[in-house]
């Protein structure tokens, strides 16, 4: 197909030294490690120095004596943010997929790190419910999980993120080039080399 086919889509090739965090925030079960997961494929493409910061990974592993609370969980960003700011500035793409609920923490990291596309993965708290596979919502209303996000415990949406995605109305593959073009914009704005070339679109598994 030719290079303007909406079937193909933008990437990068960037220079060594240019790092950038993409922060995808949302729900339980909006589709924050979907989206992420495939942006990571697709930049890997290009031979990019890309890592994917899991929050429930990171929880498990860097953040395993942390519980719930609000200063646990702000606790808990912090440490992603730490992490995500030693990458971005030795040249690595890092793509953070962790609900962090609080508008100020966010910006903190923000601060941190610098150079960060905020990503907004919105879905409806029904649809997120819908999606639980593990039931964590259900335990959660029954009153058997404590200060869950979006049931007892406020989740803060971003009032103006870089992307939106609307993961309840789009496909990935939609929500995907999203963050790529808002990637490709950043790189550009700081007038980094960077050099954009086309490639087919992957399915995310």
């Amino acid at each position: 197909m030719g290079e303007g086919s909406p079937d193909r889509n933008m990437l990068l090739e960037v220079t060594a030294g240019a790092g950038l965090t993409v922060w995808l925030t949302g729900l339980s079960c909006s589709g924050k490690t979907t989206i992420c997961r495939a942006v990571a494929e697709r930049l890997r493409q290009r031979n990019l120095r890309v890592e994917v910061l899991d929050g429930d990974a990171v929880r498990q592993n860097l953040c395993k004596g942390l519980g719930f609370s609000k200063e646990d969980r702000d606790e808990n960003i912090r440490r992603i943010g730490y992490v995500a700011h030693l990458l971005t500035r030795n040249g690595v793409i890092v793509l953070v997929a962790a609900i962090s609920p609080y508008r100020k923490t966010r910006q903190q990291v923000r601060d941190l790190i610098g150079p960060l596309v905020e990503v907004y993965v919105n879905a409806p708290l029904e649809v997120c419910e819908q999606r639980d596979l593990k039931g964590l919502y259900r335990l959660a209303r029954a009153g058997k999980i404590q200060a869950f996000t979006g049931i007892d415990d406020p989740y803060e949406p971003p009032l103006a993120p870089d992307v939106e995605c609307r993961t309840d109305i789009e496909s990935i593959e939609e929500s995907v080039n999203k963050v790529l073009a808002a990637v490709d914009a950043c790189f550009t704005r700081r007038g980094r080399g960077t050099r954009v070339t086309s490639a087919k679109a992957t399915a995310p598994r």
